[in-house]
């Protein structure tokens, strides 16, 4: 079981849903939610400056949608790839969107950190195979 994961979408449904699917699954103790990729950023950024102080637990993986008003994930993975967060570059990210464009896949290759592209919804099944990917 995973400590931490961070859910980022604009979506509050589609945030409730991972909320109840991941917690049915005991995928995850804690499950953190951004609705954009800036406010994502902002709690990577509040962990930061945190520092050893308070010991502050940094999310183990990331489901990230796409396509979000404010900062999109492809802005959101460009800043977090970027040196600025090199301290949490080793988060595994996984595009969750509902995106049928071919581009979409081609441009996740581009990116380490992502180790899968799943459509939405989150579902048991899916998370399953994420467990047995990540080897949790």
């Amino acid at each position: 079981m995973l400590k931490q994961i961070l859910c980022i979408d604009d979506d509050p449904i589609t945030l409730m849903l991972c909320k109840k699917v991941i917690a049915k699954s005991e995928f995850s103790n804690e499950i953190i939610t951004a609705q954009n990729g800036e406010e994502a950023l902002h709690h990577f950024n509040t962990l930061k400056y945190a520092g050893s102080k308070s010991n502050p637990k940094k999310p183990e993986l990331i489901f990230l949608d796409l396509n979000m008003p404010v900062m999109g994930g492809w802005e959101f993975l460009d800043h977090f790839t970027s040196y600025a967060y090199s301290d949490y570059n080793s988060v595994n990210v996984i595009v969750l969107s509902s995106t049928i464009d071919p581009e979409d896949l081609i441009k996740a290759k581009k990116y380490p950190i992502i180790i899968d592209f799943l459509s939405k919804p989150i579902t048991l099944p899916m998370l399953e195979y994420i467990k047995k990917k990540i080897d949790v």
